[in-house]
């Protein structure tokens, strides 16, 4: 057996990922469960309810993309597109809930996007790393919005939906503050860099 150095106790980022799958793939599931049960209770309300499981979820920013976009971009399934473009269209979506839970790291999300005028509802699940959101949740705040986009694999935009509650989406905002990205919360939230 080759011998360690010292540091060497820390597993590398690849055994942290192998030894947290297991955790993130029931947790995704649970998510997907939970995403169910809430369309089942708007069904049984009277909403036609549209429901999305993202194939990937990318928290996006002006700092490394090449548009000044920012917010949680969903890549939806081929196959679920054109169902989601029917949704979009049918209303204007003024109200939303958040649900989220953080594990090891990932955050799992269910956005409801409600059209109460047309009783269409879209709910949107996915999950990212929070590492990954720190440039998002800058830009966030400091624009007090927040955006979800919906795009197909090949980049095809189908919808966005402005938000203007960020906390909704990062409840913590200060947390993401030492993923390299640099900013500072105040009291009130806002954005004082």
């Amino acid at each position: 057996m080759p011998e360690t150095g010292a540091g060497d106790d820390e597993p590398d980022y690849a055994e942290q990922i192998s030894a947290s799958a297991s955790v993130h793939k029931n947790a995704w599931q649970r998510t997907l469960d939970d995403m169910k049960a809430m369309a089942d209770d708007l069904a049984d309300e009277g909403w036609d309810v549209v429901t999305i499981g993202a194939g990937h979820t990318a928290p996006t920013n002006p700092d490394v993309g090449d548009s000044d976009r920012f917010g949680l971009v969903y890549v939806v399934p081929g196959n679920e597109a054109e169902e989601f473009e029917r949704a979009f269209e049918r209303g204007e979506f003024p109200k939303y809930r958040v649900f989220r839970n953080e594990m090891q790291g990932r955050v799992f999300i269910v956005t409801q996007l409600l059209d109460p005028e047309s009783e269409q509802a879209i709910l949107i699940a996915g999950n990212f790393e929070v590492r990954h959101a720190a440039g998002l949740v800058k830009n966030a705040i400091k624009e007090d919005e927040m955006y979800t986009h919906v795009q197909k694999l090949d980049k095809t935009h189908l919808g966005s939906f402005r938000h203007e509650d960020v906390e909704k989406f990062f409840p913590n905002p200060e947390k993401y503050t030492g993923y390299g990205v640099e900013f500072e919360v105040d009291s009130d939230g806002d954005d004082s860099e």
